[in-house]
């Protein structure tokens, strides 16, 4: 009966090994979720209000990207620009949504663009680009986050 009971003992203390179990680490749950994360693309596109009524995600972006073109064009068509420079058709413009709605415009010149006064053309833009309608910011795991990207807007020439 002793071995019996100390056959039993053993057993019941090498069992409880397979019940100890290696939890892992905050830091290492932490750094395995970062890895799974996508970081170059938000959950929701910045958005404005006239494009919240869309559900599909893909409309929703085409939306915002098309409001965003046409509100920028429609503020730079009574502009100097195309009278400054009438060889100057199209300038890309890349648009900041900071994380707290706040918008920057900055534009886009090629390197070897020497033909155009770059300074006048950004003090130009950055002074019609103001009075700019609410846009929600891009959304990132419930957050807030700050997008950039470069639109292609059309300066448009009017031929007397």
């Amino acid at each position: 009966m002793k071995r019996f009971a100390v056959l039993l003992l053993v057993l019941l203390m090498q069992s409880c090994q397979y019940f100890d179990k290696k939890v892992p680490s905050e830091q290492e749950l932490l750094n395995k979720q970062l890895k799974e994360i996508n970081w170059k693309e938000v959950d929701e596109y910045p958005s404005v209000v006239d494009c919240e009524k869309l559900t599909d995600e893909a409309q929703k972006k085409q939306c915002f990207f098309e409001f965003l073109t046409a509100t920028i064009q429609q503020k730079l068509s009574v502009d100097t620009l195309s009278i400054l420079y009438p060889e100057l058709d199209t300038i890309e413009v890349k648009v900041t949504v900071n994380s707290d709605a706040t918008m920057e415009f900055e534009p886009q010149f090629p390197k070897d663009s020497t033909a155009y006064d770059t300074i006048k053309i950004d003090s130009i833009l950055k002074s019609k680009l103001v009075d700019f309608p609410k846009v929600n910011p891009a959304i990132k795991r419930g957050i807030p986050v700050k997008t950039q990207f470069v639109l292609p807007v059309i300066i448009k020439t009017e031929k007397n």
